[in-house]
């Protein structure tokens, strides 16, 4: 009985001893759980936040903006001219023989002094060769004259050194003198044949030149008017040249816009593709054409890299400026909406697009005056504004909000 007693009070301390390691370690043990369970729950929160931050991104309307900004402004008219060629025209044979060979074609770009076409050239040596050698017949002739001119000046002061004397003949001295006189016309009379003779020579050469038939100008040839083996006469076209380098613009202005036009004025010309560039006036023709009451003025323009393929006859837009300039608040086309009749932009501001109704002046090539409405440095919507909303949030394009 009493080993009894001892059994059931060894197992009574044995679970008092279980009860009280329990009590000490159960708080870590739910501390350990708590903070298992707490830490996948802040996880699960950080996931949730990115993804309603997406969602809002989402929801908002990308757009782009443009800022209001002041520039100057100046009115222009538009004239639709044309490119001209400063040179162009015939290049003509100046003496009469056959087409020995064409060097050019159609096309084809020559440097002024280039050889276009070769004229059969024999007659022509040779008379420069019967030119030449009647200069040199015409030069023995006054060397022959020259020399007797000077025995007989000699002769003649030999006799005149005997005046004094006994053996001076006056009859002798006259007879000297006027041999003297007679060489002296023979002598001008050869010079004058050989300035004649020289200008013979000259045309000789020239003609000789002639049968090489040479651009006057650079440029471009056009067109080919006969072929190897023809007969030109003088003053007969060979081919028909442009000077495509040397452009200048020609457009009929309205008389009522010419009196700003003076030579120097400055202007915009616009080519194929919107291509800008700037020319000045050269000059204002003073006649009027009684039909269209227009005036042809020519204006030079300044390429800063001539644009290529550029040609006679190509069409060009002149801008001609028909007020002052002055300065004023300007914002893009596209940022313009119509709002009941009224033109409307949308300011971008915290990140909200809000509508505002504008008061606009004059066009600016791609923008327009601002009179009021807005402010220098706002920005405005001018891509996705077709569909937004007054208030509505937006994303700028390649903002990283």
């Amino acid at each position: 009985m009493l080993k009894i007693r001892f059994f059931i009070l060894g197992v009574l301390a044995a679970g008092l001893l279980l009860l009280g390691l329990a009590g000490v370690m159960w708080p870590s043990v739910l501390e350990g759980v708590y903070a298992q369970d707490k830490k996948p729950a802040a996880s699960s929160t950080t996931g949730e936040t990115k993804k309603i931050k997406k969602r809002r991104r989402r929801r908002r309307t990308l757009v782009q903006v443009d800022k209001v900004r002041i520039e100057p402004l100046l009115q222009t008219m538009p004239v639709i001219g044309r490119l001209v060629a400063v040179r162009t025209g015939a290049v003509a044979a100046r003496i009469e023989a056959p087409v020995l060979e064409m060097k050019v074609d159609v096309g084809d770009r020559v440097v002024i002094g280039d050889i276009l076409a070769v004229l059969v050239d024999d007659k022509f040596k040779w008379y420069r060769a019967e030119k030449a050698a009647g200069v040199r017949e015409t030069k023995a002739r006054i060397s022959s004259a020259t020399t007797r001119l000077s025995l007989a000046r000699q002769e003649l002061k030999r006799i005149a050194d005997l005046r004094k004397s006994a053996a001076f003949s006056k009859a002798r001295f006259d007879d000297k003198s006027l041999e003297v006189l007679r060489y002296q016309a023979e002598l001008a009379e050869a010079r004058a044949r050989l300035e004649r003779a020289q200008a013979s020579l000259n045309l000789a050469e020239i003609e000789l030149r002639y049968t090489l038939i040479r651009a006057p100008y650079s440029g471009s040839i056009t067109k080919r008017h006969t072929e190897t083996g023809a007969f030109v006469k003088e003053g007969q076209a060979i081919f028909t040249m442009v000077s495509d380098r040397d452009l200048e613009i020609e457009a009929d202005v309205p008389a009522r816009r010419i009196d700003g036009l003076t030579p120097g004025t400055k202007v915009t010309i616009e080519l194929a593709r919107g291509k800008k560039f700037n020319a000045v006036v050269r000059a204002v023709v003073p006649e009027e054409n009684l039909r269209t009451h227009t005036r042809m003025v020519r204006f030079t323009p300044r390429f800063n890299s001539r644009p290529e393929n550029l040609a006679a006859n190509q069409s060009a837009t002149v801008h001609l400026p028909i007020g002052k300039s002055r300065t004023v608040l300007s914002v893009h086309k596209d940022a313009l909406t119509i709002s009941r009749g009224v033109p409307t932009v949308f300011v971008v501001e915290d990140r909200r697009a809000y509508a505002r109704q504008i008061e606009i002046g004059d066009g600016i090539g791609g923008r327009f005056e601002v009179l009021s409405g807005l402010k220098e440095g706002e920005l405005v919507v001018v891509r996705g504004n077709e569909r937004l909303k007054d208030g509505k949030r937006v994303r700028i394009n390649g903002a990283s909000n």
